[in-house]
């Protein structure tokens, strides 16, 4: 769920656009293509090809520049040693994928559904939930995270942008008794630009948390974050949670996040952020720290930019062991299942299948923490998703 899936643009009645963490969401970075060989660069770091000096032209001839010789042997390698590592990662994430899950890795009963806004805006009728009962009646899902923001910059929410919540909440639990109403609310953060949220700033921070009472008044029974692109070891946001915490103890309702996947080697996010501006991803320490503070936990696990379903599946059997190892016993982990279809450099529809992402799950599951209670799936997103999604989850992790 990238900067576009932090609820500032979620659902707007057309057909949904191919985007995407945004942020929310992939384990990929973006690249471009070289042109000529060690040329100057162009404004976005690509090498021109109609720009080569006419003496790196002759390299490979049975010439050298004598300047060139150390360099060049540096960069080869560098290539060798880069190649060999997506060959090992790659063999890695294959293993992952091998192998049964246990028996029992299957719904807690514990899954949620992200939902757009027209359900809390006035476009969906008594129809419409009447249609989502029966198609959610025989599924593991108990928690609904219904859009209702995006929240302001400075953190307030006005009441227009969800006049519909308390008919929602009366319907579903007329429909699907049991079944938990919690509202989406999210916003860009500015820490890779200009405009955006800005947790540094106390003011904003107590805005969202009077935010959060405001909308638990108007009858959701949770709150659930998505602020993107956030990145790891942030202060800010862990003070925000805690006074979160306090509001939504008060009102007997959930706290839950989306969060940034966890650093799959090491240091990763580190390193990206020391090269690019988005770091992409959290350390593991840093996602307990957060899974800490509230019910819920949803990982967005997906736009990762993989290429095969079995690179994708064995990364999201390692994100469920990563996050398993570090999330309380007391709070429920979710792992993001990709309900849209989209082909881009960050996510590729035939690699990131709903499929691929539940044996994925149940594999990690299995190995790491077979019989966790406090665990389940949450499906991204209610306006994008086919048919064939909801029967691979149905057969996969439902039944």
């Amino acid at each position: 769920m990238d900067e576009q899936r932090t609820g500032a643009e979620v659902e707007t009645g057309a057909e949904p656009v191919a985007e995407t963490p945004a942020t929310p969401a992939g384990a990929g970075t973006d690249t471009g293509e070289g042109g000529g060989e060690g040329g100057p660069e162009d404004d976005e770091g690509r090498t021109s090809p109609g720009r080569v000096p006419a003496w790196l032209r002759t390299v490979g001839r049975g010439w050298r520049h004598p300047r060139l010789r150390w360099p060049k042997r540096v960069a080869l390698a560098l290539v060798v040693v880069s190649v060999l590592s997506l060959l090992a990662a790659g063999t890695a994430l294959r293993v992952n994928y091998a192998g049964d899950p246990a028996a029992g890795t299957q719904t807690r009963n514990r899954d949620a559904l992200w939902m757009g806004h027209a359900w809390v805006d006035g476009r969906k009728k008594d129809a419409d939930v009447k249609a989502l009962a029966k198609r959610l009646r025989a599924t593991g899902i108990r928690d609904l995270y219904v859009h209702a923001g995006p929240l302001e910059h400075d953190g307030t929410l006005p009441e227009s942008a969800y006049p519909k919540a308390r008919w929602l909440v009366d319907a579903v639990h007329r429909e699907l008794p049991g079944v938990r109403v919690q509202a989406w609310l999210g916003d860009v953060l500015a820490t890779e630009g200009e405009v955006g949220m800005r947790l540094e700033r106390a003011a904003t921070r107590a805005a969202v948390v009077r935010s959060a009472g405001q909308i638990l008044d108007a009858g959701f029974e949770g709150a659930h974050f998505d602020l993107e692109p956030l990145h790891s070891d942030d202060s800010n946001y862990l003070s925000l949670l805690d006074d979160l915490r306090r509001v939504t103890r008060a009102h007997d309702a959930q706290l839950s996040v989306a969060a940034h996947q966890i650093d799959p080697l090491p240091n990763l996010h580190s390193v990206f952020g020391a090269f690019t501006a988005h770091p992409k991803w959290w350390s593991q320490s840093f996602f307990g720290q957060v899974a800490r503070r509230v019910d819920q936990i949803a990982v967005m696990s997906y736009d990762t930019a993989l290429p095969l379903e079995s690179l994708y599946g064995g990364y999201v059997a390692e994100q469920t062991s990563l996050a398993l190892e570090v999330t309380p016993q007391s709070t429920d982990l979710l792992m993001g299942l990709p309900f849209y279809y989209e082909d881009n450099m960050d996510h590729h529809g035939s690699a990131e299948t709903v499929a691929a992402a539940v044996r994925g799950t149940r594999l990690g599951l299995s190995r790491t923490d077979r019989t966790r209670e406090h665990f389940g799936v949450a499906l991204y997103v209610d306006f994008a998703a086919r048919e064939k999604d909801w029967t691979a989850y149905e057969e996969g992790w439902v039944r």
